[in-house]
């Protein structure tokens, strides 16, 4: 998976470049959307097999599976991600989140049996949440033009890279080099990412109704995502010149400061 994920790596850098090129900070409310019609057929695409493949999937995994089960799932995946958010804790020169994403990993690996229980959140460990879309962010790169990437979803130019970036510090991409060793269990890797996707379904099916409501579900998607990622690169704390229109009108409310964490 890592010789996969080096040329995953390679096709996203060449990405990147014109993904990139010229990326404006341009306001959740007023993206830069130039593959739009792409965008909008990706969008359906997904729906399509939502609708007939993971959704029905999904209700029958939260059917299933006691809700306990499905929250040491996620405590699991969660815990896997820890290291993801050190490496870029590190690269923003955030060291009170660094400090608090170790805590957490050696706490919930630990006593947390491998991260099934989240013991560390029951002893107020804050919990950090950094990516390296994010840092890429922090440093001043601009999210580049809006991506809506079939199976996927939504993404950005910068997060695209990003994306692709947090896979060399995520464990779990690892765990084949250890089958190729032994020659043993060479699918767990895919497994377990099926059952993480499934968990994560499973857990937005609350969400559907809400996206129903939308007069344009894609629009709303596009910018629900863009107005998080950019809260999550600020940490809460969006510049105003970066929540306004051209025309200098709010268009989305400050958000809270990140009451969790320092820097």
């Amino acid at each position: 998976m890592l010789t996969t994920s080096r040329f995953h790596f390679a096709v996203a850098s060449l990405l990147a470049v014109l993904v990139l090129a010229g990326c404006a900070h341009s306001p959740p409310s007023d993206p830069w959307d130039p593959l739009e019609p792409v965008n909008r057929f990706n969008y359906k695409l997904n729906d399509k097999a939502d609708q007939y493949a993971v959704r029905p999937a999904a209700k029958v995994y939260n059917t299933v599976v006691p809700d306990r089960v499905q929250a040491s799932v996620s405590n699991f995946f969660d815990n896997a991600s820890q290291p993801v958010t050190m490496v870029n804790s590190l690269l923003q020169l955030k060291w009170g989140k660094f400090n608090q994403s170790l805590g957490r990993f050696m706490i919930n690996t630990s006593v947390g049996f491998g991260g099934l229980f989240d013991v560390a959140s029951k002893l107020h460990v804050p919990h950090p949440d950094e990516d390296f879309g994010q840092t890429l962010g922090y440093w001043g790169l601009g999210p580049g033009m809006y991506i809506y990437l079939p199976l996927l979803g939504p993404s950005d130019g910068r997060d695209l890279f990003g994306k692709v970036g947090d896979q060399f510090t995520n464990p779990i991409n690892y765990i084949d080099q250890f089958d190729a060793i032994n020659n043993d269990y060479p699918w767990v890797p895919y497994a377990l990412r099926a059952v993480e996707g499934l968990n994560l379904r499973a857990s937005l099916l609350g969400f559907d109704s809400t996206l129903k409501q939308q007069f344009d579900p894609y629009a709303f998607v596009r910018s629900y995502y863009l107005e998080n990622r950019q809260k999550a690169v600020y940490d809460g704390n969006v510049p105003a010149n970066l929540t306004r229109s051209d025309d200098g009108s709010n268009d989305f409310p400050a958000a809270a400061p990140d009451q969790g964490s320092s820097d």
